[in-house]
């Protein structure tokens, strides 16, 4: 009997999981799910729209675990800039953030996740995010969206906030867009510096009681650790327990300078970690390996477009050669961070940063339809001995040709369907000609 699906792609090697590509594989999706992988030609399919797996590699889709729309028009005003950026640069920057420059920064967002091959994303917290929020639907993209929440006195009059305010600003974005489309909420504490001891008690309090992920920037800076051991007498992730805030329903993003105490209560409490590489870079480097040894497994974060821009495929990259140089010489280990561990990191830590723990991240019967093709043919990737190693090794953004969320194509042969990136771009010009 001829089983009907949505979408069937043919004949195509399929990265089932972080370690595993089998070849002349079939897929049959429906309803926003995989429904069957099986050898091509095994089972009797027929679907509404036919994806051939010539010369391509389907993949989970990539998540970034941390990234800034906010931040989008940035590009090229971060680099070599003096420190502390955040404060001469980025904030000021998002206090002069409007309705419409937040709307051109998540399509421009959207529009460059699409092409590099990201299927999901959490954005870290900014400002008119229900501009952003409405973009975000229409792009089809597996989102996960939060305020800014500050109440840190002096900060630029555009974005002052007592905690009231900040936590009547989340509850709204919350009840008006969790649920819509492929989109959550998140609740957000921006910086632990930046927020009062109350502002983070009712964060939580509202976050649990909406059984909604909280997130954060942890540990990010020396100069932030030491400033929270000056206010509260303790580490970062001390004091969150300290306010019953540790759960496995927190995310905390960046998580460089960890203590060894403060690794263990990432471990007990089940927290969510995710590194950004090359926004790391000038930071610290973190004890990775260790992590994972513990257990943890934190995913991968771009930090937003000013940060390098949005290709995880560089991200990863990138962190291995850090992991390599700083833990892999010393201990003459050249397999510190092996292609399937960082693979791993991709899949399972950005799962669980999005909510979807053993839904995303792969393609197995009973997963979110997220994935993406990767064409092979091309001279980057091909002859390959090691597929995988390959793809990791020499994939880039511009390989990747087809991107599929809950089940429907973004984009298709490399053209994007579910946004007009031609007026997004004419409008991306035409804001560059009148900052010029």
């Amino acid at each position: 009997m001829v089983k009907k699906c949505e979408l069937l792609i043919q004949d195509a090697a399929v990265m089932t999981d972080y370690q595993t590509i089998r070849k002349g594989m079939d897929v049959a999706v429906g309803d926003g799910k995989i429904l069957a992988v099986f050898p091509h030609g095994e089972e009797e399919w027929e679907g509404k729209e036919i994806l051939s797996g010539k010369d391509r590699v389907f993949m989970p889709g990539l998540i970034d675990s941390h990234m800034h729309t906010g931040q989008q028009l940035l590009k090229g005003l971060v680099l070599d800039a003096r420190p502390v950026i955040w404060t001469r640069v980025m904030l000021p920057f998002e206090s002069t953030l409007t309705p419409e420059r937040m709307k051109l920064s998540a399509g421009l967002a959207a529009l460059e996740m699409i092409r590099c091959g990201t299927t999901g994303f959490v954005e870290s917290g900014s400002y008119y995010m229900e501009e952003a929020a409405a973009v975000y639907e229409k792009s089809g993209l597996r989102g996960r969206l939060s305020c800014s929440t500050m109440d840190e006195p002096g900060l630029p009059p555009s974005i002052a906030m007592d905690g009231e305010e900040a936590v009547r600003r989340m509850d709204r974005l919350y009840e008006d867009w969790n649920g819509r489309g492929n989109l959550k909420v998140y609740y957000s504490l921006r910086a632990l510096n930046s927020c009062s001891s109350r502002l983070v008690a009712m964060t939580a309090e509202h976050a649990a009681e909406r059984g909604a992920i909280l997130q954060a920037h942890m540990n990010e800076y020396q100069g932030e650790v030491e400033g929270m051991i000056r206010r509260e007498g303790t580490r970062p992730y001390e004091y969150l327990e300290q306010m019953g805030v540790l759960s496995d329903r927190f995310l905390g993003a960046h998580s460089l300078l960890l203590s060894d105490r403060e690794k263990e209560l990432v471990r007990d409490r089940g927290v969510i970690l995710c590194h950004c590489p090359f926004s790391n870079c000038g930071k610290g480097v973190p004890e990775t390996p260790k992590l994972l040894e513990m257990g943890v497994v934190p995913g991968f974060g771009s930090d937003g477009a000013a940060h390098g821009g949005l290709s995880l495929w560089n991200e990863m990259r990138i962190f291995r050669s850090v992991m390599n140089i700083f833990w892999g010489v010393p201990a003459k280990n050249p397999a510190v961070m092996p292609a399937e561990t960082l693979f791993r990191m991709m899949y399972e830590g950005g799962a669980k940063a999005l909510d979807e723990d053993g839904l995303c991240g792969k393609i197995q019967a009973g997963c979110r339809a997220d994935l993406i093709s990767v064409d092979v043919s091309g001279p980057r990737l091909m002859p390959s001995g090691n597929l995988l190693h390959t793809l990791f090794e020499c994939g880039e953004a511009g390989d990747v040709r087809d991107v599929i969320t809950a089940g429907r194509l973004l984009m298709r042969d490399g053209e994007i369907l579910s946004l007009d990136e031609e007026k997004i771009l004419w409008e991306a010009r035409a804001y560059m000609e009148r900052r010029a």
